[in-house]
């Protein structure tokens, strides 16, 4: 078959970085194409040389019988190629049926458009998604889910041929992602071309016909997903075999460091838990369960309406997130470009940012102690980066995840919560960041690991509560765990 979209010999050059290194592509009507690789294998970076948002160094895009040696981004949207990001190209003060014809004329006017026909034409294309939102709903009002389905309607008002979906599941729950899988394969069905990029294995296993893998840069090789193994998979993603997936090399925890007694606030309601030091304590729960609401009172973002906190038996009474870092609690958060890094400034600024006030002497950090804490933790947590001085908003997703560790553990805490630990980061990084915090809980430190990824809780956590609508309804020990327990007391069942 004729490939309807082709990329050759793309190569992009950054100061300091190669970031695709002689790449090429074919992409055929009408298949979910998968891209997959480690962070900073260049998957995003081609996206947006295809889209138009970025230039090659050098190569080409062949498409509709036409070839670019640069695509512009109206060059794009001519070919029928649309994009949607993980941050939502979306204007949020405008209508939902005004982002969904921008750029379009709707009716016989030239400068005004024909908002009733507007109104009715996006109603028809959202409900040919199945999806019951209102046209004139303000767009800063919906969901992400439903964000989402706007941006795939956006698509298909612009008729688009080509699809690319980056990491499209990453921030919805269960049922929202099975919806969405659901829309990817009607619009299959319909011979549109979706090129998608994930990094949840089984979800690509379960969709995508073929498979293209990049490695630091270059093509590694392209196959049908039916004639691969996941196995076969890592190996291609990593360059070598990952043996442990969930390493547990500690022991059973043992000091009292954390606990609450009738913990309110927040959405959460009378929670009552306990933290050993060597443990990590798994939350889970579905979207909205107060998972994350009950991290930000144990970190003193938010103060709790009633109960109590104790740290190593001493009650404590947060009020600012400073006090709880001195208590030793640090957060890892889950939104780690909007709360745990400065994404304008560099890696060597952002790594002790916490810890100036430990590090200076007189007021005044010497620029050698800081940077020996950055090296530090570069290299203990492998981060990919040209130089300590990067900016880290350049750095891949997964080198700013573990940025935002070294962050917290630059500070020494010895509570480390860790809120979507691996979210948005790719199996190799994944299996580092296991280590990491394997590691730190056989060294003693007591780690609270929020999650909605079933087998890592189940593979990393050595007792897991779970929380439904802000209260906690279950809890399971090492030698309990069972997913059909996690996901009835996450239901609401108490056992009662």
């Amino acid at each position: 078959m004729e490939p309807i979209l082709e990329v050759r010999n793309i190569t992009k050059r950054y100061p300091g970085v190669v970031a695709l290194d002689d790449v090429s592509l074919s992409f055929e009507k009408g298949e979910i194409h998968a891209i997959m690789g480690e962070n900073g294998a260049g998957k995003s970076t081609l996206i947006k040389i295809i889209a138009g948002a970025e230039a090659p160094t050098q190569g080409s895009i062949e498409i509709g019988g036409a070839s670019y040696p640069r695509m512009h981004p109206m060059d794009a949207k001519k070919a029928g190629i649309s994009v949607i990001y993980q941050e939502f190209n979306l204007i949020p003060s405008m209508s939902v049926a005004e982002n969904l014809f921008i750029g379009e004329k709707v009716g016989k006017s030239r400068y005004l458009p024909d908002f009733k026909e507007m109104y009715k034409r996006a109603a028809d294309f959202l409900s040919e998604l199945g999806s019951n939102i209102k046209p004139e709903t303000l767009v800063f009002e919906l969901s992400t889910s439903q964000k989402q389905l706007v941006e795939i309607a956006k698509a298909m008002v612009q008729n688009c041929k080509v699809l690319i979906m980056d990491e499209p599941s990453a921030a919805i729950s269960v049922a929202e992602v099975d919806n969405m899988l659901r829309i990817v394969r009607e619009l299959k069905e319909k011979g549109v071309t979706i090129i998608y990029i994930s990094h949840r294995i089984d979800e690509v296993f379960g969709l995508c016909d073929r498979i293209s893998i990049l490695r630091d840069g270059k093509y590694v090789t392209t196959g049908f997903l039916k004639d691969m193994t996941r196995k076969d998979l890592i190996r291609h993603m990593v360059g070598r075999e990952l043996s442990e997936t969930y390493p547990h090399t500690r022991g059973e925890g043992k000091e009292l460091v954390l606990s609450t007694e009738d913990l309110s606030g927040n959405g959460d309601f009378h929670i009552d838990m306990n933290l050993r030091a060597g443990e990590i304590l798994g939350v889970a729960g579905l979207v909205g369960a107060g998972r994350t609401e009950l991290a930000k009172m144990l970190c003193g973002d938010v103060r709790p309406l009633s109960g109590n906190i104790y740290v190593k038996g001493t009650k404590k009474n947060f009020k600012t997130v400073s006090d709880a870092l001195d208590s030793g609690i640090g957060l890892i958060p889950e939104d780690r470009k909007g709360e745990g890094l400065f994404m304008d400034y560099s890696v060597d600024w952002n790594i002790p940012s916490m810890c100036f006030k430990r590090l200076a002497k007189w007021g005044i950090v010497k620029q050698k102690d800081a940077e020996a804490l950055t090296d530090e933790y570069v290299k203990a947590l492998r981060i990919k980066t040209p130089s300590t001085r990067q900016v880290v908003r350049l750095l891949s997703g997964g080198n700013q995840q573990k940025v935002v560790v070294a962050r917290a553990l630059a500070y020494r805490a010895d509570i480390l919560i860790f809120d979507e630990p691996t979210r948005g980061i790719d199996v190799g990084t994944k299996q580092e960041i296991y280590k990491l915090m394997d590691a730190l809980a056989s060294d003693g430190k007591a780690i609270i690991m929020i999650t909605s990824d079933m087998e890592e809780l189940l593979g990393m956590s050595d007792r897991i509560i779970v929380l439904y609508e802000g209260r906690k309804t279950g809890e399971l020990l090492r030698s309990e765990f069972n997913q059909d327990a996690v996901l009835s007391y996450a239901s609401g069942y108490t056992g009662d």
